[in-house]
């Protein structure tokens, strides 16, 4: 899989949003209810994020937002979401 590739998402039960990246996956802020997707500042991506995600905010930022849009889900980014790398 090349750096280029698409992000892949996948809903998960329980809030969770899987995304798959080169190989390698984390999870980021699915609200129910009024279905929302929370994705993290890039300050606060970088600062969580190990070393093989740090610098892809901005391509998962990308990704998502055009998956969001194809769902037509919300987007939001704000500094308190959640994301959990494993």
């Amino acid at each position: 899989m090349t750096a280029t590739s698409k992000v892949q998402f996948q809903p998960k039960w329980k809030e969770e949003l899987v995304c798959t990246m080169d190989g390698m996956s984390f999870i980021i802020e699915q609200s129910t209810g009024v279905i929302t997707v929370y994705f993290p500042t890039q300050t606060r991506w970088e600062s969580l994020a190990p070393e093989w995600a740090r610098q892809q905010w901005e391509r998962v930022r990308a990704d998502l937002s055009t998956w969001c849009q194809q769902q037509k889900i919300p987007f939001v980014i704000e500094d308190h979401a959640r994301v959990s790398f494993g």
